[in-house]
């Protein structure tokens, strides 16, 4: 088991005999503490005294009643960050399903001090107190947690995130997994959070391969059990079932959600966790190669608020993991389920390092404009950093209007702009295939706009991709 670290406080909670004293003791080489609660409504809690990264440590939690007394012992506890990891299927996949998949599981024993929870499939028309049922209790990792099966067990992308945190920090990590594959947003948010889309009445339902997700079930079975606890923060792969499904809501549903989410857990940890912890996530990978529909690009801008990147103004304290360059032809599990976990994690945990650890000179987002301007026939984009630019005809678009400057509008005519020239944060586009006025630019705007580590814009040292976007252009 980890629990949260110093400067927050770890809470721990259980059941006992009414009227009850249970005493909870932390017994390490490091520090030792006592604190004593009474059993109310069954249920006694205690907050810890702010603890510091490391152990072993033992809990040890004794009950005094009229029916005697009773000793519970929990061994091995480490004090680190606890970060949640949420979302649908490509959340799910495990290690045995990445690339270089026997590398990675012949390295676990080198991580003991990462530790990995959890929670089963469950769904609830009300809010639950505790988890129906564990499908991983707090164990160290190993081949046969982290690779025993497909979508099963343990997530590869919650545990190569937790490990290069790690590798970076180097203080224990608590990994809690709750997600499930073919879920909308809407099964993950309370209904306080929908009422805030107009979604929480009358009910709503989401088909998805033989299953129905009714609004809020995950949030009651699987999160609501959870707010007690003292969380760092939180990674989220999710996404794809809501192309199908309220997707021009998505930019009002996972805002509200991630905002209802650090609300709940503060309120519910009694203050210990952030009122704005940390909150990363994947912004959608690709599905099907020369598709000409939107639903996989208007989903990844809906992901980020309509604002290209985060944090943002409506998305304060997040991190966003591009992933659109890491698209999988050939993965067993369909193209939607790409196996380069190794990128994902990696780009996430650059963005945990510089928002939730604050460390100075992490890049993290990759480049995105900063202008963007007509001049004569000519399109110049200002990045907001020095860019690697591969020449392209196709990356580029530019919406042609006469009459609106409403670039959203999808009976306007989008035609390509083709890269003509670059510099060290500047990349210039012909506008000479649009007739009318320049009203708007889009890059990437594809299911599947480029192969493998290979779209037009990378930061200078080629690691973090641009972001796509939709943006009026200047005169």
């Amino acid at each position: 088991m980890v629990l949260q670290r110093a400067p927050e406080r770890a809470v721990l909670w259980g059941y006992g005999t009414d009227a009850a004293k249970v005493t909870i003791t932390v017994l390490g080489i490091q520090q030792n503490t006592s604190h004593t609660v009474t059993v109310e409504k069954r249920i006694w809690r205690v907050t810890l005294d702010p603890m510091k990264p490391g152990g072993p440590y033992l809990l040890r939690a004794v009950q005094q009643s009229a029916e005697g007394v009773q000793v519970r012992n929990l061994t091995d506890v480490l004090f680190g960050d606890v970060w949640l990891c949420g979302g649908q299927s490509n959340m799910e996949m495990t290690l045995l399903q990445v690339m270089n998949a026997s590398e990675e599981l012949s390295d676990l024993t080198k991580y003991p001090t990462v530790r990995v929870f959890t929670a089963a499939l469950e769904m609830s028309d009300m809010e639950l107190t505790d988890l129906p049922r564990v499908e991983l209790v707090w164990t160290l990792p190993s081949a046969g947690v982290l690779g025993g099966g497909n979508f099963t067990h343990f997530s590869a992308v919650c545990w190569l995130f937790g490990r290069y945190l790690y590798e970076s920090r180097r203080h224990p990590v608590g990994l809690v997994e709750s997600c499930w594959g073919g879920t909308p947003v809407e099964a993950w948010s309370s209904e306080r959070a929908l009422q805030m889309c107009g979604l929480a009445k009358p009910k709503h339902s989401f088909q998805n391969a033989g299953a129905s997700w009714d609004n809020t079930v995950l949030w009651n079975a699987m999160i609501h059990p959870l707010l007690n606890m003292t969380i760092k923060g939180a990674i989220w792969y999710q996404g794809e079932s809501n192309t199908e499904y309220h997707q021009d809501l998505y930019n009002c549903t996972f805002p509200a959600m991630i905002d209802d989410w650090r609300m709940a857990f503060h309120q519910g940890s009694g203050g210990q966790t952030s009122p704005v912890f940390p909150f990363g996530f994947v912004q959608l990978s690709t599905y099907i190669k020369r598709s000409l529909s939107d639903a996989f690009p208007n989903l990844r801008w809906h992901q980020t608020a309509d604002y290209g990147f985060a944090p943002n103004p409506r998305m304060k304290n997040t991190f966003m993991a591009v992933s659109l360059d890491l698209g999988d032809e050939a993965s067993p599990w369909g193209s939607i389920h790409p196996r380069y976990k190794q990128d994902v994690a990696h780009r996430l945990t650059l963005g945990a390092r510089a928002v939730a650890y604050g460390e100075k000179g992490v890049s993290f987002q990759g480049p995105f404009p900063q202008d963007i301007r007509l001049q004569g026939e000519y399109i110049n984009i200002t990045y907001s950093e020095k860019v690697s630019v591969t020449k392209s005809h196709t990356a580029f678009e530019v919406c042609c209007s006469s009459s609106q400057r409403d670039h959203r509008n999808a009976s306007f005519a989008w035609v390509r702009a083709p890269i003509v020239e670059t510099s060290s944060n500047v990349v210039v586009l012909s506008t000479d295939k649009c007739s009318d006025e320049v009203a708007a630019l889009r890059y990437a705007w594809r299911d599947w706009p480029c192969q493998l580590k290979a779209c037009p814009v990378y930061s200078a040292d080629h690691a973090l991709p641009a972001a796509p976007f939709m943006l009026p252009v200047k005169s």
